[in-house]
C-alpha cells in the first residue's frame, strides 16, 4: 500500500512512495504529528540518481522489519535534496558539525519542532566492517529520546545556535587587490595534478568553477604555467573514462586520480557547465578538439536530457538493471558482435578494449591511443583514420542505445536549466550553431512561461507541478543564462527579463544585517534558520552567482548600488578565497572581473542585418569573459534610457558599427570584422603589457 508520498511529483520520492516506511513528505503534516505523538523525526535526504541512496533503500527501506521499527519509533520524512536545497543545507551543515563529515543519503533525527539532535549518512543494515547496522542506529536514538530527554534537548538546543549564528554571521569584509588574485591562483597551481590535470588525489572532481577562473586568469597572467595546467586538465578529462566517449557528457566525478573510472551518473549542472568552459578553452586556446566536446556534451543534452516542453531533465543514474555502469562498459566480443574486424581492432586501440578489461572484468572506453599515434603504428593515413573512428563511434552508440538504459530524473530545475541554456547560447554563438540557439530559446520560453505562475519563480517543474518556491541560485543562475541568450540572440526581450529576476533577487532574498544574500526568499518557510551559502561546490553558490549578475547587469543599466553590493558580497569572501581558494572558484572569478578595467562593447545596427551578424561573430569567437556586450538597435529607441551605457551609438554612414570603449573612453568606431578583430587583439596585448 502506498505511503504518504504517493502524491508527490519528485521522481526521488516516487522511488519510495511503496517502501513499507511510512513516508512523508516535508509539511506541516507530518510535523504536527511529530509534535501531537511526541515522537523524534527521521529526515531522509538523498536524489533520484545518488547511488547509494539506492543500496541503502533497498537494504533498510524495503526491509519489513526495519521498516516497523521506523515506522513504531519515529515520523519519517523524505527528502529531494535538489527539490529542497535549503532543508539539505541546514542538516547538512548539522550533520557535518556532530561528525566531521557529510554525503548522500543524509540522514538527521530532529526534535518535533525540526531542531536537529544526531545524524549520519549511509548505514548498513547490520553491523559491518566497523559501522553499527541502521537498526542499532534506530533503537539507540528512539531510547534516548525517551529516556534521556534532557540530553536530546541539549544537543538539539546546541546545533540550532550554531545553525543560526552560522547563517547571522560571516567573516570580516577584507579589501579586494590584485595580490588576493593572484596569491589564490598561485596556490591553486601548487595543487593541481601536473600529469593528469585537476586537483591532486582522488576521488577527482572536475571543480568547474576553479578551472573557469584559471582560464580568466591565465588570460592576463605572463606565466604560461597556468594555460598549460588548464589544457593538461581538459585534456586529461576529455580523454578520460569520466568523459562518454560514445555519447558525449560527462560523469560526476572519477573514483581514481587518472579520470579513468567514473562514478556514472550524470548530472545537467555538471554538462552544462563544463560545455561552457570547452566553449571558453576553444575561443581562448583555438583548439579544435575543445569545440568537439562541447558540441558532443551539447548533442548528449539535447538527445538524452530533453524534454518534450523544451526543459532539460536534472540527471541520469549510475545504475542500470541494478549495476553500476553497466550501460557504459564494453567487452571485446561487444565491440566484435558490432563492428566488421578492422573497426573493432582500431576501435579497441584507440579506447583501450582489451579481455581483462580495466573495470570488473569490462571496459571503461578512455583515449588510449590517438588517431595520429594510430596512424604511426598501423601506417594509415590518419584522416582515414578519425572518418573510421567516427563511424564505428556511432555505430557503438546506437548498439548501446539498445540495452536497459539508466533512469531519467525527469524534473526540471529553474537553475540548472538557466546553466545550460546559457551554455547552448554560448555554444551556439561560438560554433554558429543555430539550433543550440533555436533550442535556448525554447527553454528560456518554457521557464518564463511555466515556472512563473503568479508571476513568482518556481525551484522545479514536473508534468505541469511546480511545488515549491525558487531559491537564490535559481534566480542567479536563470538570469546569467538569460543574460548569455541576450547576447547570443541580441534580443532585448532576454535582457528585460534578467533585469526582472534580478530585481526580485534583491528585493526577496536581501539579508538587512548583511551584504550576502539568504538562499530562501521571504516566501519561503520558516525553518529553524534562515541559511546563508558563501562557498562554491559543483556549482557556483548562490551568492557569488548573484554577485556575478549584479555586477554585469549594475555596469549596463547604470545601477550603481548593484555594481556595489557585488562589490560588498566579493569583499566579505577575501580571507576564504586566499585561504581555501579551492572553494571559492566563481568568487574569484567574478572578483577578477571587478579588478579588471572596465571595458564595453556596443554594436549598432540592426540585429537582422547579415552585416550585424559578421561583426559580431568576431566576438562570439573571442574570448572576453570581463566584457560589458550589447546591441544598439535604431528601431528601438527606448533601449538607452534602460541601459545607459548603449548610448550614442549611431550607425556608421548607414551600416553597422562596433564601439569598444575602457573607462568611458571609446575608440573610433569600426565597420568590419578584420577591424573589430584587430581592435581587440591590441586591447589584449595591452592587457599583456600592462601586467
Amino acid at each position: 500500500m502506498p505511503n504518504h508520498l504517493e502524491h508527490e511529483t519528485s521522481p526521488y520520492l516516487l522511488q519510495h512512495k511503496d517502501n513499507p516506511v511510512e513516508w512523508y513528505p516535508w509539511g506541516e503534516e507530518a510535523l504536527g504529528r511529530a509534535a501531537a505523538e511526541d515522537k523524534p523525526i527521521l529526515v531522509s535526504i538523498g536524489y533520484a540518481s545518488c547511488h547509494w541512496c539506492h543500496v541503502m533503500a533497498h537494504e533498510s527501506f524495503e526491509n519489513p522489519a526495519i521498516a516497523d521499527q521506523m515506522n513504531r519509533d519515529f515520523i519519517n520524512i523524505k527528502v529531494d535534496r535538489e527539490e529542497r536545497p535549503d532543508l539539505d543545507n541546514i542538516y547538512m551543515a548539522a550533520v557535518t558539525a556532530l561528525s566531521g563529515h557529510g554525503g548522500w543519503p543524509l540522514n538527521v533525527f530532529l526534535t518535533p519542532d525540526g531542531a536537529p539532535f544526531f545524524g549520519g549518512t549511509y548505514w548498513p543494515p547490520a553491523d559491518r566492517a566497523g559501522m553499527p547496522g541502521f537498526p542499532k542506529v534506530l533503537d539507540t536514538i528512539a531510547r534516548a529520546y525517551h529516556e534521556n530527554r534532557d540530553g536530546v534537548n541539549q544537543n538539539a538546543e546546541t546545533l540550532r545556535g550554531y545553525l543560526q549564528q552560522a547563517a547571522s554571521e560571516g567573516p570580516p569584509a577584507g579589501d579586494l587587490t590584485a595580490g588576493l588574485v593572484d596569491d589564490a591562483a598561485a596556490t591553486l597551481l601548487r595543487e593541481m595534478d601536473p600529469e593528469q590535470g585537476g586537483f591532486r588525489g582522488a576521488p577527482k572532481f572536475p571543480q568547474t568553477p576553479v578551472l573557469d577562473f584559471l582560464l580568466r586568469y591565465q588570460q592576463h597572467s605572463t606565466d604560461a604555467s597556468y594555460a598549460m595546467m588548464v589544457k593538461t586538465t581538459l585534456g586529461a578529462m576529455a580523454a578520460g573514462g569520466i568523459y562518454d566517449q560514445l555519447g558525449g557528457g560527462f560523469a560526476r566525478y572519477s573514483v581514481d586520480a587518472e579520470w579513468l573510472v567514473p562514478h556514472f551518473e550524470k548530472m545537467l549542472y555538471d554538462n552544462a557547465q563544463l560545455a561552457r568552459l570547452y566553449v571558453d578553452a576553444w575561443r581562448a586556446f583555438g583548439d579544435d578538439a575543445w569545440r568537439t566536446v562541447a558540441e558532443e556534451t551539447c548533442d548528449y543534452v539535447l538527445r538524452d536530457m530533453t524534454g518534450p516542453e523544451g526543459q532539460f531533465y536534472s540527471a541520469q543514474d549510475a545504475d542500470s538493471e541494478g549495476v553500476e555502469g553497466k550501460y557504459y562498459v564494453w567487452t571485446t566480443e561487444e565491440i566484435d558482435a558490432v563492428l566488421p574486424a578492422n573497426e573493432a581492432d582500431l576501435v579497441k586501440l584507440h579506447l583501450g578494449v582489451t579481455p581483462g578489461g580495466n573495470f570488473e572484468g569490462t571496459t571503461i572506453l578512455s583515449v588510449v591511443r590517438t588517431p595520429e599515434e594510430l596512424a604511426e603504428a598501423t601506417g594509415q593515413p590518419e584522416d582515414e583514420i578519425a572518418v573510421t573512428l567516427a563511424r564505428a563511434k556511432a555505430a557503438l552508440l546506437k548498439a548501446r542505445q539498445g540495452r536497459v538504459p539508466p533512469a531519467t530524473d525527469d524534473k526540471a530545475i529553474a537553475g540548472w536549466n538557466g546553466l545550460m541554456l546559457g551554455a547552448l547560447a554560448e555554444a551556439g554563438s561560438a560554433f554558429g550553431r543555430q539550433d543550440y540557439i533555436d533550442a535556448a530559446v525554447r527553454n528560456a520560453t518554457f521557464l518564463l512561461a511555466e515556472l512563473r505562475p503568479q508571476g513568482i519563480l518556481r525551484r522545479s517543474w514536473r508534468h505541469g507541478a511546480s511545488p515549491t518556491h525558487a531559491f537564490l541560485e535559481d534566480y542567479a543562475f536563470l538570469a546569467d543564462g538569460l543574460i548569455r541568450l541576450y547576447h547570443a540572440t541580441f534580443d532585448t526581450r532576454w535582457l528585460d527579463s534578467a533585469l526582472m529576476l534580478t530585481t526580485e533577487l534583491v528585493r526577496d532574498f536581501a539579508n538587512p544585517q548583511r551584504p550576502a544574500f539568504f538562499d530562501t526568499s521571504d516566501l519561503h518557510d520558516e525553518l529553524i534558520a534562515r541559511p546563508v551559502s558563501l562557498q562554491d561546490m559543483a556549482t557556483p553558490c548562490g551568492n557569488s552567482a548573484a554577485a556575478g549578475v549584479l555586477l554585469t547587469l549594475g555596469r549596463m543599466t547604470g545601477k550603481e548600488e548593484w555594481t556595489e553590493r557585488a562589490q560588498a558580497i566579493l569583499s566579505l569572501m577575501v580571507e576564504p578565497m586566499r585561504a581555501q581558494p579551492i572553494g571559492y572558484g566563481h568568487f574569484l572569478a567574478m572578483t577578477d572581473t571587478l579588478l579588471q578595467p572596465l571595458q564595453e562593447l556596443v554594436f549598432a545596427g540592426k540585429t537582422s542585418d547579415p552585416a550585424f551578424r559578421k561583426l559580431t561573430g568576431v566576438l562570439y569567437h573571442t574570448y572576453t569573459p570581463a566584457m560589458i556586450v550589447g546591441a544598439s538597435d535604431p528601431g528601438l529607441p527606448d533601449l538607452p534610457a534602460r541601459f545607459p551605457f548603449l548610448e550614442y551609438r549611431p550607425l556608421v554612414k548607414g551600416g553597422p558599427a562596433a564601439y569598444l570603449c575602457e573607462h568611458f573612453t571609446c575608440k573610433p568606431p569600426v565597420t568590419t570584422p578584420d577591424e573589430l578583430r584587430d581592435l581587440l587583439t591590441q586591447e589584449e596585448e595591452l592587457a599583456w603589457q600592462e601586467i
